[in-house]
């Protein structure tokens, strides 16, 4: 009797499906990193005047989410709008709005977690319909009236979150709750419910909280009441509308042909019309945005679409130009990824140059030019064109007459930056002989011994392995504002060529000319 009770004792209950999931989604040691990607992301869209810099920063600091954001910068579409490529970070958000830029690199974030973990067709879709979601969700809250309203992208990218994991860690089970859906036996609710023991939106939100996501995006996930809905009375039930809306209508982007999307779109125009403040003819524009950057989207991550023939040429042709018309430009890519020197300078460093060049010129004929993101534009440039490994803008402070550091890239940017600063008082050392004569400095080899001796104690401290560097004052009316910085860990026995120079002092008088703006 002992025995058997003990047997009976030692014998486990059986792991429920939805446990089994959550297990491998807790095992799994890429989605954490993803977790705390996103909530960086978010916390960056409310972080105030700086937010561009932190999103470049954190775009900068991932070398493949680089890559695919210079890619969706230089497509066909915007790079009719742009007429040169884009080779900075910086100028991506200036060219494409911060707002595309973010919610693009949240989608290439959970594209590059999920993308591998299975080859099968259901993964691709539904990260397709994730991306084609937080596009309607991004467009949605330009017309939110609520603070904050940004982030119903990021709801709306999450918003089948349950779904992509089933499809990921157990595709058989996924198999069977897509095989009941279309018997018509159930709804995608019940279905789950029965096969999994719990919703594709709780599993998701399960999944969510374990990441640490906000809990405003969390609730987001949840059912609507059926019908027309009610006008939102508070900003998380606006979320929960708008991330609905998007998914549905992501739904049948990917499924419908062009001539029959606006048809199956009304009944959510009778269900969301009101709330979201859409008509038929906003409806209709918001799904021509969305097939065109849905595609451009997935084309800059490598995601083949269904050959579907609505959209497959809807971002060919801007503003009526056929492309085949257009002048060719140097591709970005290939800029970006040209052989380097030893000291790492790229051996296209003039090309690269010019592009940041045109690219200034640019911001500066807008009207929305912040001195800050001009300053980050030409400061990337110099850091990607040149190759260095750390380069900073360090500016004039009237208040406790110092030069401190204010905008950085590049390797242990932050810690460097903190360290970057020394009184206004002159000295003797290279930085205030370079501002006090207006000269720039192209050091190539900064081991000799009489530039050591000009390098102050500070920096030999801060940056002691510094084996070339550049020092470009920031002088107007023989009044010194401060200056740019940039070094490497190694000699550059190669120099710096006249066009280069050229090209480099033409960057410095442009950001001066924008410093003199009234």
């Amino acid at each position: 009797m002992s025995n058997d009770t003990s047997v009976y004792l030692g014998q486990h209950t059986p792991e429920s499906p939805r446990d089994r999931l959550m297990r491998k989604i807790s095992e799994d040691m890429a989605l954490p990193t993803l977790g705390a990607a996103v909530t960086k992301v978010v916390e960056i869209t409310s972080s105030g005047e700086d937010s561009v810099s932190k999103l470049a920063h954190f775009v900068l600091a991932d070398v493949s989410l680089t890559q695919k954001i210079l890619r969706l910068s230089n497509t066909i579409h915007y790079r009719t709008a742009a007429g040169v490529p884009v080779t900075t970070i910086s100028r991506a958000i200036f060219l494409l709005g911060f707002n595309t830029v973010k919610t693009s690199a949240l989608a290439m974030l959970l594209v590059d977690c999920f993308k591998d973990k299975s080859q099968a067709q259901s993964v691709r879709k539904e990260l397709m319909h994730a991306l084609c979601s937080s596009i309607i969700g991004r467009e949605m809250a330009h017309r939110g009236r609520y603070q904050d309203a940004e982030e119903a992208a990021v709801a709306a990218l999450f918003k089948n979150i349950g779904r992509l994991l089933v499809a990921s860690f157990d595709h058989v089970l996924f198999g069977r709750i897509e095989a009941m859906l279309l018997s018509g036996h159930a709804d995608a609710g019940n279905a789950a419910n029965l096969l999994m023991g719990c919703s594709y939106d709780r599993l998701g939100g399960l999944a969510l909280q374990e990441w640490k996501i906000p809990e405003s995006i969390i609730q987001s996930l949840g059912p609507l009441p059926m019908g027309e809905q009610k006008k939102a009375t508070h900003r998380n039930e606006w979320l929960k509308q708008v991330a609905s809306f998007s998914d549905e209508v992501a739904g049948l982007v990917l499924t419908t042909g062009s001539d029959n999307l606006s048809a199956r779109c009304k009944p959510l125009l009778l269900k969301f019309g009101k709330v979201l403040e859409l008509d038929q003819h906003k409806l209709d524009e918001l799904l021509s945005k969305v097939v065109q950057e849905t595609r451009q989207l997935a084309e800059s991550m490598d995601i083949a679409l269904p050959a579907e023939g609505q959209a497959g040429d809807a971002a060919a042709d801007d503003e009526g130009v056929p492309s085949e018309f257009l002048l060719k430009t140097y591709d970005s890519e290939q800029m970006q990824q040209a052989e380097r020197y030893a000291s790492g300078k790229p051996h296209n460093a003039r090309d690269l140059l010019l592009a940041g060049v045109q690219d200034v010129t640019q911001m500066l004929a807008s009207d929305q030019i912040k001195l800050n993101d001009m300053i980050l534009l030409v400061l990337e440039t110099l850091y990607s064109s040149m190759g260095f490994r750390f380069a900073t803008a360090c500016l004039r402070e009237l208040q406790t007459s110092r030069y401190v550091a204010r905008v950085s890239v590049g390797e242990s940017y932050a810690e460097r930056q903190r360290g970057f600063v020394f009184p206004m008082k002159s000295e003797q050392d290279v930085f205030h002989l370079a501002m006090s004569n207006n000269v720039d400095l192209m050091i190539s080899d900064a081991t000799v011994p009489k530039i050591q001796k000009l390098l102050p104690a500070w920096h030999h401290q801060l940056l002691p392995d510094t084996r070339s560097f550049i020092v470009l004052p920031l002088v107007i009316q023989k009044k010194p504002l401060g200056f740019f910085y940039a070094d490497r860990a190694v000699a550059a026995e190669e120099g710096v060529p006249p066009d280069e120079t050229a090209l480099i002092k033409t960057l410095k008088s442009q950001l001066l000319a924008a410093m003199m703006r009234p």
